[in-house]
């Protein structure tokens, strides 16, 4: 049953990752990886709300964590993709906007989590 749940929750993620970043591109450039890093900052924020409100207020079964964390998440979550813009970048010789993705991602991200965190708290 945990590994339907996975497989439902990480289709969700996977369309909900495509409609953001869809989206996003269409607003902004495609030169840029601008939807991936969107959906990377939003899905370490869920991710933190979640995380915390399980530890704190609303503990989630094992099934209900599979779904929500592993699956949707999971699937939403585009950290492989963030590391293939990130070398196309550089193999296009766009070294700088290559770094700013990679630290961008990273700093902010964890930024996210944390702050996802401390507003369920």
């Amino acid at each position: 049953m945990t590994v339907l749940l996975i497989a439902l929750g990480g289709a969700l993620g996977s369309v909900g990752r495509y409609l953001i970043s869809t989206l996003v591109l269409r607003l902004t450039t495609p030169y840029a990886p601008y939807g991936t890093f969107t959906v990377n900052i939003v899905g370490c924020a869920v991710f933190g709300v979640l995380a915390g409100l399980a530890q704190q207020r609303l503990p989630l079964s094992n099934d209900a964590r599979a779904f929500l964390l592993v699956g949707i998440l999971g699937g939403f979550t585009t950290f492989s993709t963030f590391a293939f813009d990130s070398v196309s970048l550089m193999r296009d010789g766009q070294w700088t906007l290559a770094l700013a993705n990679m630290l961008g991602q990273v700093v902010v991200g964890v930024v996210a989590l944390w702050a996802g965190f401390r507003l369920s708290a």
